[in-house]
């Protein structure tokens, strides 16, 4: 793993070439992995609006939505339960989030041609003093990050693959999204396309 040395924009801390390519490639295995016990699948917005990233997760809770709304659950939608969040993806939660506990989701995106994310909070949490750990693996993302509030300036970045972003802070509430894949940019996927992996607290502990 790389050197503890983040750019700071708007709070956000991104730090470029964190991964090794050997680690990027463990980490695709150990997703792989994720993906054999819980398939991705295509969500829906409550509005019913297909969104162009297909999602998986592991760990204690899983992120979906659908017509029901967004939401934290503990199975899948095929109705199993969410596999064990891989050890390589921790151990970059416990070098970059600088927080004791361990996040109890990791959520995967995947990104194909033409996929991207619109701007957006992280806030179907329960604790927002606990950050958003972001890793980036495959094609480039080009990266807009925002204020608290919705509208007024943005800022962007491209993203590669083995770079990390901690959003905490300031940062955690912020308005976030990626505009564009590059596709075909990396070769770390044999098809293309980018897998971006959230970790997240999501439990209040002080609630138990």
């Amino acid at each position: 793993m790389g050197a503890l040395k983040p750019l700071e924009i708007r709070g956000f801390q991104v730090f470029k070439g964190f991964l090794s390519p050997e680690e990027q490639s463990a980490l695709v295995e150990d997703l792989r992995n994720v993906a054999e016990s819980a398939p991705f699948f295509a969500p829906m917005t409550p509005s019913g609006k297909k969104m162009s990233v297909k999602m998986t997760s592991a760990g204690e809770l899983g992120w979906v939505t659908d017509r029901s709304g967004y939401r934290y659950q503990a199975n899948h939608p095929n109705g199993q339960s969410w596999p064990d969040i891989p050890k390589t993806v921790l151990s970059i939660w416990q070098a970059v989030s600088g927080c004791a506990r361990l996040p109890d989701s990791c959520l995967v995106n995947f990104y194909g041609e033409g996929a991207r994310m619109g701007l957006h909070q992280d806030k179907d949490e329960g604790c927002f003093d606990v950050p958003v750990v972001s890793i980036s693996l495959g094609d480039d993302a080009l990266f807009r990050m925002g204020g608290a509030e919705k509208g007024g300036k943005t800022d962007s970045i491209w993203l590669n693959s083995g770079d990390v972003v901690v959003m905490g802070g300031a940062a955690r509430l912020a308005y976030h999204g990626v505009d564009r894949i590059r596709f075909g940019s990396s070769s770390l996927l044999p098809k293309g396309g980018r897998i971006n992996i959230t970790l997240r607290g999501v439990d209040d502990p002080r609630q138990d």
